[in-house]
């Protein structure tokens, strides 16, 4: 690849990290990523530490202009802002993404090792760790965290153990593998070291780690209201209505749980609404959970906060300001809190969206309470955050449940990217996952990870299913990151020390 020229490289570096969307769901040819990785590290092959910059650069621009453009979409739709402006600020973002992937070739060409230790050591633990630098910094963004693309593959067995950062670094060594045996021509070992990652990999995605209970009939139930209609004062009691009719179930249900800002107004706004609900739910014996809007008068705060009623461990099920709640901690950018809102909330209506200035929950909060269940809740893009979802899964919590609003980015790859984050989820903590949304996409997923039912987008629709609860702890959600952590720490360090000592 050092014939290669410059720029040449660089041209060949964006569309390498264009393919790497297509790995992901809607598409998820997962094979896709080995192609596009091992390309990036063939490309960096004696390539200078400025020069590896530029090819790490670009090839994330390619990879996030493709893979993350869906943004794009709420601006379209509900910013009120020229083309021209949507489109400025979709290449910041894109830019301030790729500034990781820019360290991760200037590090890795910085320090050049020997072929085996360069490709298969240090730039899958030099890349891991400004991943994870990206999934924090500044409140973080881990969206296409290369480990979700495998949730159809072998290598999703690592996620138990290790979680979907795992995932990510046997894909980076099997990338380092078939680097070293395309420079020196070592096919048998690459093939026989890559054999063994995957074999391991699916026979742990085999094991179970989490203890069955008894099953729960869910009913998991998408609206579908007009995101334009969702927030106006005249369409709020049409929506309740709509959410109760579609909720009145024939069937026996131990759970119904409505999608995030469900009931789009202040809890004590519509507190009579709410006592009614808490009343049919529990004469028939049931529990619901519903997204609303929690406004704490002595603080003058706001939450967004998804809310418990009917029949449940509490004795009156619903009072106000009842502890049976929870409240978002990892609020959205822009969608949520506005970061110098002095100076960006007259700019545009984008940055002064319906309810953009929520304050944070706890880190840590106790898990929603059912008549038979314990659920660890995770409100829209926190789910992305597996760290935050693993503080707040006890041994007995029993589900997870992640409610959304997707509306906003329409037909778009964003809520796939979402809902394959969930699964990856279900896998890490060996529970069922339940995904309620407004307009889709709505899905149960089990404690593996898969999914087996799902309404379909843009359609007024309720599904119910036979969920079995899981407890216990998955090998991931006992330690987290740290093993992780300590390994590659090491490693980067034994790599740094080898280099240093060879010269």
């Amino acid at each position: 690849m050092n014939k290669i020229s410059p720029w040449q490289a660089r041209i060949i570096a964006f569309i390498l990290g264009s393919l790497v969307p297509l790995a992901f769901a809607p598409y998820s040819y997962w094979p896709v990523v080995f192609v596009s990785i091992t390309g990036l590290m063939l490309l960096l092959d004696q390539r200078s530490a400025k020069e590896g910059a530029k090819i790490g650069f670009l090839f994330a621009m390619g990879m996030y202009a493709f893979g993350i453009s869906w943004i794009h979409v709420s601006m379209d739709l509900f910013g009120g802002m020229p083309t021209i402006a949507t489109w400025s600020l979709m290449a910041l973002l894109w830019t301030y993404l790729a500034l990781f992937t820019l360290l991760v070739g200037y590090v890795s060409q910085r320090f050049k090792l020997t072929t085996y230790w360069q490709y298969g050591l240090f730039i899958p633990v030099v890349w891991l760790l400004f991943d994870w630098l990206r999934g924090h910094f500044l409140t973080g963004f881990p969206w296409l965290w290369l480990g979700y693309s495998q949730i159809d593959s072998p290598l999703a067995g690592f996620a138990p153990i290790l979680g979907v950062q795992g995932v990510t670094l046997a894909i980076l060594f099997i990338c380092g593998c078939l680097t070293i045996a395309i420079k020196q021509q070592t096919w048998l070992k690459a093939g026989l070291t890559i054999g063994l990652i995957f074999v391991v990999g699916g026979f742990l995605k085999q094991q179970t780690y989490t203890e069955p209970q008894a099953p729960s009939q869910v009913a998991l139930v998408q609206g579908n209201i007009d995101q334009n209609l969702k927030w106006e004062d005249e369409h709020l009691w049409p929506s309740l209505k709509l959410y109760y009719q579609l909720s009145q179930i024939q069937q026996p249900l131990d759970l119904i749980i409505w999608p995030e800002s469900a009931i789009a107004a202040l809890e004590f706004n519509v507190e009579p609404f709410i006592v009614r609900l808490n009343k049919d739910m529990k004469d028939r014996e049931t529990s619901l959970i519903t997204g609303i809007i929690e406004y704490r008068r002595p603080e003058n705060t706001y939450y967004n906060t998804l809310i418990a009623v009917g029949d449940t461990p509490f004795e009156h099920g619903y009072e106000p300001n009842h502890t049976n709640r929870y409240a978002k901690h990892h609020l959205l950018p822009i969608g949520e809190f506005v970061p110098f809102e002095e100076w960006l909330r007259p700019l545009a209506p984008y940055f002064d969206l319906p309810m953009s200035s929520f304050n944070r929950g706890d880190y840590v909060q106790p898990n929603l309470q059912t008549k038979q269940n314990k659920l660890a809740p995770a409100i829209c893009y926190e789910i992305a955050y597996s760290e935050q979802l693993r503080q707040n899964i006890q041994a007995d919590t029993s589900m997870i449940l992640t409610v959304s609003n997707d509306a906003w980015f329409g037909d778009s790859n964003g809520p796939h990217q979402h809902l394959e984050i969930a699964q990856m989820r279900a896998l890490e903590f060996g529970r069922p996952v339940l995904r309620a949304t407004n307009t889709g996409i709505t899905a149960f997923i089990d404690h593996q990870g898969k999914i087996t039912s799902r309404a379909e987008q843009f359609k007024t629709q309720v599904i119910t299913q036979e969920v079995i609860p899981m407890q216990g702890h998955t090998p991931y959600g006992r330690f987290g990151s740290w093993p992780l952590i300590i390994f590659v720490s090491a490693i980067f360090s034994l790599c740094i020390w080898r280099f240093y000592s060879s010269n």
